[in-house]
């Protein structure tokens, strides 16, 4: 097959969704869509709107092929999710993973879990690990789950509802689910303990083609009957596509949106603390990726409101007056998951500029604090919103002491998920290098926000 030209990426974030299309031969995008990815709180548990995303998802495809033309389509979701499926139906609706429900199951789904040393994967609040979700799922709805003949993760939920194929995918099933042994690249125990091993479907590459789109689906976009659809990648493993094998390991790519999540490819698993939100991901190689993460995207929205770029006064100003941000403001995860989150100033005296400078202060010193658990690469590569963040790139790079660049492409997810046309190794993108942070009075800052942690 020859490699698609004008790629469609259906991007599912946890709180927005997109399609991007994108040329594969200049990696630019051509056109983009999205829409908030909204939960509903109707019926049995909050849950996906997966119709609405399906509508957002024909309705784009339908744009992109009369404006351009769609060649090729390839997916990426958020992790920590997944449906499970009754025929060709869901069986239930698609849970959402911050949903306190699997909680009423936790002891005894914590006498099934596989032990950290086997999935490397921690236990989390609420349902941050897919297989407390559905183990709260057969047990909540015993009748409903003994109609379930599959369980899928998300991108290949979607990818069934273009193809009509099933199929399973590493490095969804890597993604903190409990589901997969990353250092023996199998099911993890508890699956044959549980006597789910039947549910799942062959497990293919995310670089695969699944097949041609439905004929419904073509006729709803106007695609070509023959429009291949890849199997599908968990979004932060986007991230690392386009850099695989393009860099000297150890290097880490810290790939980023309403989670930071930093991941050291070709880094040591040894030093992950379960304890801590440090886990290993599977890349789309198969091979465990040593990684670390906090809700960075979430708590700085929280944190500033309005966003103003902050001046070297303002930068100073923060510094001198020793305005911090402590962690943690989304307890339960990150490197501080019991830390409770407070300002050294109040919020409401500071201007929009300070608050500002204050959080990606805060936000550098929070993703240092991750890598000390995943491991410091060579060079840091950063991916998404926050590499449009000059001050948090140029705090971590202070902090770090090794040379860190931004994307070329604000939208690494995307691209790295287009990348899967042709098999998914490409040389790696051009970045922007950055000049670290030379402010008086930063490194003495950085320690009192270490020392107040404990």
């Amino acid at each position: 097959m020859s490699l698609p030209r004008q790629i469609a990426v259906i991007d599912i974030g946890k709180t927005n969704a997109k399609v991007v299309l994108i040329d594969s031969r200049t990696q630019h995008q051509l056109a983009t869509r999205s829409t908030p990815n909204t939960v509903r709180r109707d019926g049995i548990y909050p849950h996906a709107d997966v119709e609405m995303l399906w509508g957002f998802i024909i309705d784009s495809l339908k744009a992109f092929q009369a404006g351009h033309g769609v060649d090729g389509i390839s997916i990426t979701t958020h992790g920590a999710t997944g449906a499970l499926i009754a025929g060709d139906k869901l069986a239930m609706p698609v849970l959402d993973y911050e949903f306190d429900g699997p909680e009423t199951t936790a002891a005894a789904y914590g006498n099934v879990r596989p032990d950290f040393a086997e999935s490397l994967s921690p236990r989390l609040p609420n349902g941050l690990n897919l297989g407390a979700q559905v183990y709260w799922q057969s047990q909540a709805f015993a009748e409903d789950f003994s109609r379930v003949t599959a369980i899928l993760t998300y991108p290949q939920y979607w990818a069934l509802r273009l193809t009509g194929v099933l199929a399973s995918e590493t490095t969804s099933l890597g993604c903190h689910t409990d589901f997969w042994a990353p250092t023996h690249s199998s099911f993890s125990s508890m699956v044959r303990r549980l006597g789910w091993e039947k549910l799942f479907p062959d497990v293919r590459p995310a670089a695969s083609v699944l097949g041609a789109v439905l004929p419904e689906v073509a006729a709803a976009t106007g695609l070509a009957a023959d429009t291949p659809v890849t199997c599908g990648i968990h979004d932060s493993n986007a991230s690392l596509v386009p850099h695989l094998g393009a860099h000297k390991v150890p290097f880490t790519i810290l790939s980023t949106g309403t989670w930071a999540i930093a991941m050291t490819v070709g880094g040591d698993t040894s030093h992950l603390d379960q304890s801590r939100d440090s886990l290993a991901n599977v890349d789309a190689l198969g091979s465990p990726v040593p990684t670390a993460r906090f809700m960075g995207g979430r708590e700085f929205d929280q944190l500033v409101g309005e966003i103003s770029t902050p001046s070297g006064d303002d930068i100073r100003r923060v510094i001198e007056q020793d305005i911090r941000v402590q962690p943690t403001f989304t307890p339960g995860v990150g490197p501080f998951p019991h830390a409770s989150g407070l300002w050294t100033k109040a919020r409401e005296d500071l201007s929009a500029a300070e608050r500002t400078a204050a959080a990606s202060l805060y936000l550098a010193l929070m993703t240092q604090a991750c890598l000390e658990l995943c491991g410091l690469g060579r060079e840091i590569i950063i991916e998404g919103p926050l590499a449009r963040n000059a001050l948090f790139a140029q705090a971590l790079a202070a902090l770090t002491g090794v040379p860190v660049s931004t994307s070329g492409d604000a939208t690494g997810t995307s691209l790295g998920a287009s990348m899967l046309f042709g098999g998914g190794l490409h040389h790696g993108l051009a970045g922007v290098a950055v000049t670290p942070l030379d402010v008086a009075g930063f490194a003495d800052y950085a320690q009192r926000w270490r020392a107040a942690i404990g």
